[in-house]
């Protein structure tokens, strides 16, 4: 009697054990399940800033286009947004703060912002020297404090800007420019900007701001630059033009001319100015 009583008292034990593993071994899986869960929360959770730059690696076989539009938001903008992201390719919008000032070319400023990487919006000034270009450059403090204030009125995410009316470059220290814009070159190089010029400009006729150079001509003199080395930085070329070029539908198809021209050379890779050689972030 005794030993039958032993064996259920095992027998029962045992059971216990078993489902106690069991068990166990659910809760186990229950936690690793819910870490996992977690984990993944945690992930996504996480903010992710649309403009942490990130290098690129430039392949010494391509040729890097940048295409660049100064003096928005204006009459134009909207044109050469659209069909930027319509093309699928990328450019840099140079904006002026004083031109951002109706409710319909602010919300021009932070759509060019929202569009970033496949839109760049840089800084081209508050003022634009108010086309008085000696004045502005003879005064470099004055010159570089307008360029801080579009800095912030037009919350421009990096320290990238074009000086109105003169090429000049600033770039990791090493500055080129002329005699006039030099000394606010330096104020704005000790302010950690760098200042980017151009190599081809794609002309325009003042009186009318029609463009001057034909698509297939402009991108002839874009492929000479290239070829023979006439740029900043070898492989690499920045074309300047300007938003109100393109706000006729006639010269908005210009532009998809010229640049569906470079598009059908696979060497070319077209960029934002962010990622031009050499520039400090």
């Amino acid at each position: 009697m005794r030993s039958k009583n032993r064996f259920f008292t095992g027998l029962i034990l045992l059971i216990l054990l078993i489902t106690s593993c069991d068990n166990n071994g659910q809760s186990a899986k229950k936690l690793t399940s819910l870490s996992q869960v977690n984990s993944s929360q945690n992930l996504t959770q996480k903010p992710i800033n649309q403009f942490a730059w990130r290098p690129i690696k430039h392949d010494p076989s391509k040729r890097y286009i940048y295409l660049t539009f100064d003096d928005g938001p204006q009459n134009g903008t909207t044109a050469c947004l659209e069909l930027i992201k319509k093309l699928n390719v990328k450019a840099t919008f140079f904006m002026v703060g004083s031109h951002a000032n109706s409710d319909n070319l602010a919300k021009l400023v932070r759509e060019a912002k929202a569009d970033y990487p496949q839109i760049l919006l840089a800084n081209h000034s508050t003022s634009h020297a108010n086309n008085r270009y000696k004045f502005f450059y003879h005064h470099p403090a004055m010159a570089a404090k307008d360029f801080y204030l579009a800095q912030n009125k037009l919350k421009v995410p990096y320290k990238i800007i074009r000086l109105p009316g003169n090429s000049a470059w600033v770039i990791d220290g090493s500055t080129k420019a002329t005699s006039l814009v030099k000394p606010v070159c330096h104020l704005l190089d000790s302010s950690g900007y760098n200042v980017i010029g151009w190599d081809v400009e794609w002309s325009f006729n003042h009186k009318t701001a029609y463009p001057v150079q034909r698509p297939y001509k402009i991108a002839e003199q874009v492929d000479s630059a290239l070829s023979r080395n006439h740029v900043h930085t070898k492989n690499h070329v920045v074309i300047l033009s300007h938003d109100r070029m393109f706000r006729k539908d006639n010269f908005t198809d210009s532009l998809a001319k010229f640049i569906t021209i470079l598009k059908k050379d696979p060497r070319n890779v077209f960029e934002t100015i962010d990622h031009y050689p050499g520039l400090r972030f």
